[in-house]
């Protein structure tokens, strides 16, 4: 079973570029690969993005959840869910 559905990878193709100065990947497979060996998450939703990094110790204190979702780490899929890349 796949680890990301072709939403996530093609968010990520469509988006790398917000967070890595040059691709990464070029196609559904490789960006596969990537995500997975980068260890990245899928969220299913903002709750469980703000859990993501709250476990991972940053602080969010005083952050809203705009500013949360627009961190250069976090990929909207379109559908609720968040991808989160560790850049």
């Amino acid at each position: 079973m796949r680890e990301f559905d072709d939403e996530v990878l093609q968010c990520f193709l469509e988006n790398q570029l917000k967070l890595f100065p040059e691709k990464v990947a070029e196609t559904l497979e490789e960006a596969e690969e990537f995500l997975e060996d980068n260890l990245a998450v899928v969220a299913e939703s903002v709750e469980d993005v703000i859990a993501y990094f709250e476990e991972a110790g940053v602080d969010l204190e005083g952050a809203r959840d705009e500013e949360i979702l627009s961190a250069d780490e976090v990929f909207d899929v379109g559908d609720g869910r968040y991808l989160i890349v560790e850049g």
